[in-house]
């Protein structure tokens, strides 16, 4: 009986091992992709250091020493007064030594303003492909524009593994101004609390607007109304609010050209495609920007759906969250946060 139940295990566990074998081998790009993943995240993660040692470095600059502070006050505040999830995070931080250790692969069709997706175990469809080295990121943009997409590759501010591990501040985030560097803290961190399987739109758009409200009320709190910090965010925010409308109707735009283009040739709607692109960048002169840089400075060339694409990513629904804000709400975000928490199960 015993031999026979040995058997049995046996069996089992060969059967399961054929089936991880077989798994393997037909997922082969998507589990050499997550390993790589998992060495890119876990070499940072490895390689932080407590913001303490940070802190009692003599040699470290004070001026980031405040930001480190402020990254650790805008996290409380973000716990205490947001409800957000305490997830330990940013209490390390990561010397990125000013180089650039993240790439984000986005694409979308040519003549559509339709993404790409990708599928991934838990995540499940994501418009987006994050590498820690720039050559498979720029492999990968290779590929795709073989196949004919539209491919923007850019580095991101953050990320976050949305509480699975402690995810590090990284040390670039300290270049940033007081207000933006706190709504990015508040962004990644609303990524640990409400996060929706199949969702990315809503969980990009739901965390800029987290973050954003998020800052503008620990600005508030921290240095009052009248404060220089302040002052910057709310020119920074309207400088980048116009910019977003104006590309947000930009993409209403070439969504109607598309459609209008449908039966010409290739060649015709390359053509007609560049001229509606051009006419939208070229009208950000009329924009003011006083605050920020003018964001045709970044551009080399003329940018493709899958910028405009990112926009619709996280900036297009802001005026469904603020009207359920102010109106359902009266302004009390952590009330919000905590009734979109109840209402969307975490992945």
């Amino acid at each position: 009986m015993l031999r026979r139940f040995f058997r049995v295990v046996k069996w089992i566990v060969l059967s399961l091992l054929a089936v991880v074998v077989v798994l393997c081998v037909v997922y082969r790009d998507l589990v050499g992709y997550g390993l790589r993943q998992a060495k890119g995240q876990f070499t940072i993660v490895w390689n932080a250091r407590p913001v303490a040692e940070y802190l009692a470095d003599p040699s470290f600059p004070d001026s980031l020493k405040q930001k480190l502070l402020l990254i650790a006050e805008a996290r409380q505040y973000a716990i205490d007064s947001l409800g957000l999830n305490d997830t330990k995070n940013y209490s390390t931080m990561y010397d990125q030594q000013g180089k650039e250790i993240m790439w984000v692969v986005t694409a979308s069709e040519p003549f559509q303003l339709q993404a790409k997706e990708w599928e991934f175990p838990v995540l499940g469809a994501v418009p987006y492909k994050g590498f820690f080295e720039m050559e498979r990121a720029l492999a990968e943009k290779q590929n795709l524009e073989a196949e004919g997409w539209d491919v923007n590759v850019r580095n991101p501010g953050g990320w976050s593994t949305l509480g699975w591990f402690t995810d590090p501040i990284l040390s670039n985030m300290l270049s940033r101004s007081e207000g933006d560097l706190v709504s990015l803290i508040i962004h990644e961190m609303a990524h640990a609390t409400i996060f929706v399987k199949d969702s990315v739109d809503f969980n990009e758009n739901l965390a800029s607007f987290i973050g954003d409200r998020g800052a503008e009320q620990f600005l508030i709190s921290k240095y009052g109304k009248n404060s220089e910090p302040y002052r910057q965010f709310l020119q920074e925010d309207k400088e980048f609010t116009h910019y977003v409308d104006h590309i947000l109707r930009g993409c209403d735009y070439l969504d109607s050209v598309y459609m209008a283009i449908m039966d010409k040739t290739h060649d015709e709607k390359r053509a007609i495609k560049e001229t509606s692109i051009r006419t939208i960048m070229q009208a950000v002169d009329t924009l003011s920007f006083e605050a920020l840089v003018r964001p045709t400075d970044k551009h080399t060339g003329i940018p493709n759906n899958a910028y405009f694409m990112s926009f619709r990513r996280y900036q297009s629904k802001q005026d469904v969250f603020w009207h359920e804000w102010t109106h359902d709400f009266k302004g009390d975000l952590k009330a919000y946060i905590r009734a979109l928490a109840d209402r969307h199960l975490f992945l």
